[in-house]
């Protein structure tokens, strides 16, 4: 990977607007779930794009094949909520051609998640007016998937907002529970439960997806999966404690922790749509930890998963060689038993100077970072105002216009 100096583009203005949001047809939906083959490598089962004709899934072969790939942050630095920002539109059409295929690989890596990758990228692609293939969308809990093999048969729960157990459910696992159905289950467990004027229970768009009420309750828990950001902060914890210090069945006699909790989660801020920055997973982390620690002779233990992780980077650099080596298979000239095409350069364009990216980063000031001038302790490559500046860095650094 080669560095320069810090450099700041000046940004050239087009003319040309995106599509606007509902233009994409619904069959892209239909394309995103179809369009993702398990590819095995050396670290792990990754998931990459299917070939397909058409340019669903393949980059331009009008293009000389690239010679760096891209990675994005979404929240603060593509969009915040649902709004898209800093010209992202316009910016991410700008990688692909007049066709929608890619001419410049690129894919979405966020801590955030709570939504299966097919159904994220649908919704991608009509926030952005971009075709997303769910290949190019890599959440926090995409990783999670490693552990199939572990824990494909045991009894787990999954926590967080949206669908936590959809989640894990799509990935393989077969005895996934949420913990608002597991919650459910004991009379109690959640003492000031009849205080509360909300109901923590999610509606799944995919109910039959999830382990169903006449699960045996009485075995034992063997995981606990933080999905994505937990709603109710206080009976989370509680029931995960109940968990962990029971021998996995809440209510028993102590035993044994279970084998893990796995939580996604590195920062203790995130932004959203309010203005300024969010309590986010990492708050969620510290929290459970400080309290499990007060009431434990042991201190907890987890595995934490996401960003700035180097096995998530590892990762995505498989997922971005897997979209560029689409073009030499649908053109017919790759050798079969070469390897994987690698990149010059790697670029990772975010909004948070403590996120520790490992690739060229470019940092926003759109997000979570303000100043003007670069952070003095985790300084960035380069510094813009927004992801099309940062677009526009790239392409002129490499030469792709």
């Amino acid at each position: 990977m080669d560095k320069e100096g810090n450099k700041k583009s000046n940004k050239e203005k087009k003319t040309s607007l995106p599509p606007k949001r509902g233009q994409i047809k619904a069959r892209i939906f239909e394309e995103c779930k179809e369009a993702m083959v398990p590819i095995q490598t050396a670290i792990t089962t990754v998931y990459a794009p299917a070939v397909a004709s058409g340019g669903v899934a393949s980059l331009s072969l009008q293009t000389v094949l690239s010679s760096f790939g891209i990675a994005f942050d979404i929240d603060g630095v593509i969009l915040r909520g649902t709004t898209p920002i800093g010209n992202s539109q316009r910016a991410l059409r700008r990688l692909c051609d007049d066709s929608g295929a890619l001419k410049i690989p690129f894919l979405f890596l966020t801590n955030g998640g709570g939504t299966p990758e097919s159904r994220r990228a649908f919704e991608l692609s009509d926030l952005l007016g971009v075709k997303i293939l769910p290949s190019q969308v890599m959440q926090g809990h995409s990783s999670f998937r490693t552990l199939l093999k572990r824990f494909e048969n045991e009894f787990i729960v999954a926590t967080g907002k949206g669908e936590p157990a959809v989640v894990m459910s799509e990935y393989g696992f077969k005895k996934v529970i949420s913990l608002d159905e597991y919650t459910a289950h004991f009379n109690n467990i959640d003492p000031v439960a009849h205080y509360k004027r909300w109901t923590t229970m999610q509606e799944s768009r995919n109910p039959g997806k999830i382990v169903s009420s006449s699960s045996d309750y009485s075995q034992k828990v063997k995981a606990a999966f933080v999905v994505s950001d937990p709603v109710d902060w206080r009976r989370d914890i509680q029931v995960l404690c109940d968990i962990l210090t029971s021998g996995g069945v809440p209510g028993e006699e102590n035993g044994p922790q279970p084998l893990y909790i796995l939580l996604l989660m590195i920062y203790n801020t995130r932004l959203a749509a309010f203005p300024s920055e969010r309590l986010g997973m990492g708050a969620f982390r510290i929290a459970l930890e400080s309290v499990f620690n007060r009431i434990q002779s042991k201190p907890l233990e987890y595995t934490s998963f996401g960003k700035p992780n180097p096995f998530v980077f590892r990762n995505a650099e498989t997922v971005l060689r897997h979209l560029l080596q689409s073009s030499h298979s649908s053109n017919g000239t790759e050798n079969a038993n070469a390897g994987l095409p690698s990149f010059k350069t790697l670029y990772m364009i975010g909004d948070n100077p403590f996120a520790g990216y490992p690739w060229f980063s470019i940092l926003t000031r759109t997000g979570v970072f303000r100043q003007r001038e670069n952070h003095t302790q985790y300084p960035a490559d380069v510094v813009v105002d927004t992801v099309e500046e940062a677009v526009e860095f790239i392409l002129k650094r490499e030469d792709a216009f």
